[in-house]
This record gives C-alpha cells, structure tokens and sequence, in this order.
C-alpha cells in the first residue's frame, strides 16, 4: 500500500512538471511569435490611417514616390519628376511614408 502511494504522488508531481513545461512553452510562442506580429500589424494599419497626398513614399517594389491622389483602397502615386508616371497602386503596397513636413525640418 505504501508503494502505491509513493507510485501516485510521484505520477501527480510528473503532471505537474508537464503543464509547467507546456505552459512555458505557450509563452515562449507568445513573446516571440504572437506579440512582435500583433505589434507589427498595428504599426502598419497606424501607417496606412496617417497617409494623406503630398506624402513621399516607399513601395515593396522599391520605387519612391509622392502620393497625389487617395482614395478607400488605392493610391496613385507619382514617380520621378515625369508629371506622366503616375501608377495606381494598393495602400497595401506602401512599406514607408515621410511627411512633408519631417523633409522641411532636416
């Protein structure tokens, strides 16, 4: 009876061990994968609501632009100083924006 006992408590410690493990384990995948994601997309969607047009930009094609117009999904932006490269393009395409007035100070 006393080794069955010992049995018992010893198998109840073990479980215990595991749910900590695993627990550390969530954590570990929330801390380093989860939250830098979640922070990630808020920085982008802070990014996409501060655009306006007059803004220089930065595509993921690497392109550089100013935007001239907007509208709910789009943008057309203005490459270059050829007034007739004008491309429309996703607000999802834009990885970077300087304001004007961030140009004027520096």
């Amino acid at each position: 009876m006393y080794n069955s006992l010992l049995l018992t408590a010893g198998g109840a410690s073990s479980g215990l061990i595991m749910i900590i493990y695993i627990a550390v384990i969530i954590g570990f995948f929330y801390f380093m994968i989860i939250k830098p994601q979640r922070k990630e997309k808020q920085a982008k969607a802070e990014l996409m609501a501060n655009l306006a047009v007059g803004d220089s930009v930065l595509t993921t094609a690497g392109f550089y632009g100013v935007i001239i117009d907007m509208s709910e999904e789009t943008v057309i932006v203005e490459f270059g100083n050829n007034k007739n490269c004008r491309i429309p393009m996703q607000k999802a395409a834009i990885v970077q924006v300087e304001k004007p007035e961030d140009a004027e100070v520096e």
